[in-house]
């Protein structure tokens, strides 16, 4: 298996083989800069990709870091402990995936203008995707999320 370490956090390998070419996959403590390391994991994975297939569209890199950011803030305030992000490339998509500790499935909330408790991230999720799915698992769940490249 042809992989590259990434540097500068925890476990994550940029795979070149199995899912597509390229997919990461990066485990977290859930602990603080984990949302930071998950940018810096997708970034690396989005740099692999644009090598051999340039997105299509002008905002596909910004709309991907954008929903990893999203999905795994949410892990990261409303899941204890671990998680695991993985990222993939497949039939002209790139597929997002947050496995967290939580078995509460994502429900969009009102969003909060004055007290700054959030309340935007699943929404815009929804908006970006073209497809949106949660998957419950027995000590936890996965968010799935497909956006075009």
């Amino acid at each position: 298996m042809d992989t590259a370490v990434l540097t500068g956090g925890p476990a994550m390998e940029l795979l070149s083989e199995g899912l597509g070419a390229p997919h990461v996959r990066a485990d977290f403590d859930g602990h603080s800069g984990t949302i930071a390391l998950a940018r810096d994991a997708a970034d690396a994975f989005l740099t692999s990709l644009a090598r051999s297939v340039p997105p299509g569209r002008e905002r596909s890199r910004d709309d991907v870091l954008l929903v990893v950011s999203e999905l795994v803030t949410n892990a990261v305030r409303h899941a204890p402990g671990p998680l695991t992000l993985c990222l993939a490339f497949t039939s002209g998509r790139v597929q997002v995936t947050v496995r967290d500790t939580s078995t509460t499935m994502p429900q969009p909330r009102r969003a909060d203008l004055t007290s700054g408790t959030g309340g935007f991230g699943w929404s815009i999720v929804e908006r970006i995707a073209e497809r949106l799915q949660a998957q419950p698992l027995p000590e936890g769940k996965e968010i799935h999320a497909f956006l075009p490249w």
